[in-house]
């Protein structure tokens, strides 16, 4: 999750060839940014092993839905009935 918000001051020159980019590739220039910031700092992980971690969640099985609230409010009280019993 982005969290951290960053400004850098930049000539024109640069600021042109990071507008001409984005557009080529059809990302905003902070997607540019980044991918250089994480060519120069490595670190975290590679834009390979986020799009692999992407392919697994795409090709895991799907979840089921969870239960209806009105359910889980019931299974809720039964499990606080049991332990007020209890103790």
């Amino acid at each position: 999750m982005l969290s951290v918000r960053l400004q850098v001051l930049i000539d024109q020159e640069r600021a042109n060839r990071l507008d001409e980019e984005a557009r080529r590739r059809g990302v905003s220039v902070a997607a540019i940014v980044r991918d250089g910031i994480d060519a120069v700092l490595p670190g975290g992980p590679t834009r390979a092993e986020r799009m692999a971690a992407l392919a697994r969640i795409k090709a895991a099985p799907p979840l089921e839905n969870p239960p209806d609230p009105d359910e889980i409010r019931a299974m809720l009280a039964e499990a606080h009935d049991r332990v007020t019993r209890l103790g």
